[in-house]
């Protein structure tokens, strides 16, 4: 899939490279501020327990 892609980009080789290494950022970026907020509130590993312990 990723020569597919990579194939169908226009340009020669060097263009081809910058251009995918942007998509590649931008996809990173669009996942860090819409997708990894989004899955953080399924994640069970973001659940604190500092604090809920009682002592008498």
């Amino acid at each position: 899939m990723y020569g597919w892609i990579f194939r169908g980009l226009p340009g020669p080789l060097w263009l081809r490279i910058v251009t995918s290494l942007v998509l590649l950022a931008g996809v990173l970026v669009l996942m860090v501020q819409f997708l990894f907020p989004w899955m953080a509130q399924f994640s069970p590993f973001t659940d604190s327990t500092i604090g809920l312990a009682r002592h008498p």
